[in-house]
């Protein structure tokens, strides 16, 4: 358990030095992550309605499990606050597979890869460094076996000041 939190963090800190010197508004968050997976979450925002979001956890799908995905954010509640957003990731899950949703498909040795969807929302409160999400999705794994699983989830990342 500490090699793992200790790697939780290494990645964290490594992430968070390379697009620490981005220019412009605040566009890399990092936080913890609640559910399907559970883990660490970062942000990095390419533009004002697109992101790139990357995890590390544990999950039905192996543990430890690493997420990729692309985000389109649109404005569906005609709000400066909370936004909708969907998009298409990647999912490759280490070993075996802990979590306390649908145990569908599982990673019990070796590693697994999946293409999942996701659907969220996410409110960044005014005048705060925060994002408050919640999302779900379907996980579709590809290896070792073909499977399917349901990932949602809640978190909170932190907008630090790049300046």
């Amino acid at each position: 358990m500490k090699k793992y939190l200790l790697g939780i963090l290494f990645v964290a800190t490594v992430t968070y030095n390379l697009f620490a010197q981005s220019p412009g508004r605040k566009n890399l968050g990092f936080g913890i992550i609640l559910g399907e997976p559970t883990g660490v979450t970062v942000k990095y925002w390419t533009d004002f309605d697109n992101a790139f979001v990357f995890g590390l956890g544990s999950s039905y799908f192996g543990s430890p499990r690493l997420d990729a995905d692309y985000l389109w954010h649109f404005n569906a509640f005609n709000s400066d606050m909370a936004n909708l957003y969907a998009g298409p990731g990647l999912a490759l899950g280490f070993g075996e597979g802990h979590g306390f949703w649908d145990k569908t498909f599982r990673a019990n040795s070796g590693t697994a890869l999946g293409i999942r969807g996701v659907f969220g929302v996410d409110v960044l409160p005014r005048r705060t460094p925060l994002e408050i999400f919640g999302e779900i999705g379907v996980l579709v794994g590809l290896t070792p076996d073909f499977g399917s699983g349901i990932d949602g989830a809640i978190g909170i990342r932190f907008y630090p000041s790049l300046n």
